[in-house]
């Protein structure tokens, strides 16, 4: 489970935006990040990881995406299970094998005497 946010979606969102618009004129540029996180109360790397990250899911800066690192982590969350379900499949068809093993002696002894 992930740690709780604390910032809302709604909070992230604007301040994003409203620092993504100000780094595209000029004359704001400089320190546009460290005045928005100023005004809305929040850490100024805080907002920095989140602008860098809306600048890699809009294409402009190169990176993995949101989508992209969601679908991964799937995808592992997928394979660890996958690898759970291998082992314990190998583990009761070993244990099957010696069962078999066991019968066919034990049966091969029983005969012969």
């Amino acid at each position: 489970m992930s740690a709780p946010r604390k910032y809302g979606d709604e909070l992230r969102e604007r301040a994003t935006r409203m620092a993504v618009e100000l780094r595209q004129d000029p004359a704001t540029k400089p320190g546009a990040i460290k005045r928005v996180a100023d005004q809305l109360g929040m850490h100024p790397e805080t907002l920095r990881n989140w602008v860098r990250q809306a600048e890699i899911d809009g294409g402009v800066r190169p990176g993995t995406t949101t989508d992209d690192t969601k679908r991964l982590a799937e995808l592992e969350r997928e394979n660890r299970e996958l690898k759970r379900a291998n082992e314990i499949l190998r583990t009761a068809s070993a244990y099957v094998g010696d069962r078999c093993q066991a019968g066919v002696s034990s049966s091969l002894v029983s005969r012969a005497s």
